[in-house]
């Protein structure tokens, strides 16, 4: 397993910018694919976007053109803009290949 910390998260107008980052012990944690997903309340917990190997890419037709998955030797970012009410959601990163998921951390778009 690998320990999975979430930061970034806060509250944003609807149009705002918003970087999640997800730390992970050990450096190029991200070798393996990793995913931010996020859970709103009374909704099911769904992938946004995830990278495997640094480079290999998958988003949610949702975020696609807003949202941005990227990672430097510990950690992975998911630059989020163009920020939407619908957007609102507890965001967690996972390697769910190696059973590890963070805590999550909070995103509120107010409209």
């Amino acid at each position: 397993q690998v320990h999975l910390v979430e930061s970034g998260g806060g509250l944003v107008q609807a149009g705002g910018s918003l970087r999640l980052s997800c730390a992970g012990a050990g450096s190029r944690f991200w070798i393996n694919t990793v995913g931010w997903y996020r859970q709103a309340p009374g909704q099911h917990r769904d992938l946004v976007a995830s990278m495997t190997g640094g480079d290999s890419t998958y988003y949610a037709d949702s975020v696609k053109g807003r949202f941005t998955i990227s990672a430097d030797v510990a950690t992975v970012y998911l630059q989020m803009n163009s920020l939407k009410p619908e957007d609102s959601a507890v965001y967690t990163c996972a390697i769910p290949t190696l059973h590890s998921w963070g805590r999550g951390t909070q995103v509120t778009v107010s409209s």
